[in-house]
């Protein structure tokens, strides 16, 4: 007993180096924290302005990709809160800090898209039948905006590509560039045409897009909230990495969670019967399970097998 209580003593002092090591290389610098929040606050109020003139220019196709930006909107501001809530202290009542937000609000962002599209969609395949006249003028006007605005704020994450949030919100932003040049193409088609049944099959397809897009954040989010094993994270290579240290007979009580969108956890028992390997072990081992395998909050618990005191957690279908 008095050798577990050791190694739970290294574990931890090990555990808290490896947490500061994270915080030092993967969060987004302090600069990008500004450009997130005018990225948001640029995009919010052209959102605005194709609700407003899609109302008034009756077409589906602007409120569609209005939808679309909204999900990038809030995909900004949880980059900035996860760049903010990190430096968050963790507190008695929140032992993690506050980086679970970032799940539920990712949970929330897909559910809301989820039912804008089908409102979209379902009013979409109304307007087939209507041929109601839509300004074909007015949404090139529109959408051409959109590609600066949208051009400019990718033009924002352009550099700090090796940090996973800044290129996403890159990512994100290019494309929707590119939808609002696809909704130009669409504005200038009808105003040679007067093909109304264009406008509402644009916006079926803008719909499609951001369905494509938040499928993934929805089941990522969900699994996330009920603490799967992040999709990033391959379990099996996990616990063959652990079993494979030297000493290491054992791997039981495996455990592998998101603390936050961005961020993984792992608890696990290790058998080893020659006895507790030392800090240094401890201290590769986390190393190890942070550059290669993507898991920044590693706690280990080192036991001797003995027969005498076998732990009740080993078997799998405990938890």
């Amino acid at each position: 007993m008095a050798h577990d209580h050791h190694s739970h003593s290294h574990d931890h002092r090990d555990h808290d180096h490896g947490h500061s090591h994270h915080d030092h290389h993967h969060h987004a610098p302090t600069d990008f924290g500004t450009r997130f929040l005018w990225a948001a606050a640029l995009n919010a109020a052209f959102i605005l302005a194709e609700i407003i003139y899609g109302l008034k220019a009756n077409s589906l196709a602007l409120l569609a990709d209005a939808g679309h930006n909204f999900s990038d909107v809030i995909s900004l501001i949880l980059s900035w809160a996860a760049w903010w809530l990190a430096k968050k202290k963790p507190v008695a009542g929140f032992t993690y800090g506050y980086r679970g937000a970032s799940i539920m609000a990712a949970l929330f962002n897909a559910i809301l898209l989820m039912v804008a599209v089908g409102g979209i969609v379902w009013e979409a395949v109304q307007r087939f039948s209507s041929h109601e006249a839509v300004q074909g003028d007015l949404v090139m006007w529109v959408a051409g905006a959109g590609i600066l605005v949208n051009g400019f704020t990718a033009w924002l994450f352009a550099q700090g590509q090796s940090d996973l949030n800044i290129k996403a919100a890159f990512a994100h932003l290019a494309a929707d560039a590119v939808v609002s040049a696809a909704v130009v193409v669409a504005g200038l088609v009808l105003l040679l045409t007067g093909w109304a049944w264009l406008d509402p099959l644009l916006s079926i397809v803008v719909s499609a897009v951001i369905v494509w897009g938040t499928w993934g954040l929805l089941r990522d989010s969900v699994r996330l909230s009920l603490q799967g094993v992040p999709p990033h994270i391959d379990f099996n290579k996990v616990k063959a990495f652990l079993a494979g240290q030297p000493g290491v007979t054992d791997v039981h009580d495996l455990h592998i969670w998101g603390m936050s969108t961005t961020e993984v956890a792992l608890t696990a028992h290790l058998t080893m019967p020659g006895g507790h390997p030392g800090d240094a072990f401890l201290h590769e081992l986390t190393e190890e399970l942070e550059h290669h395998h993507g898991i920044i909050h590693a706690t280990i618990q080192i036991e001797m097998s003995d027969s005498a005191h076998p732990c009740a957690l080993a078997p799998d279908e405990v938890v």
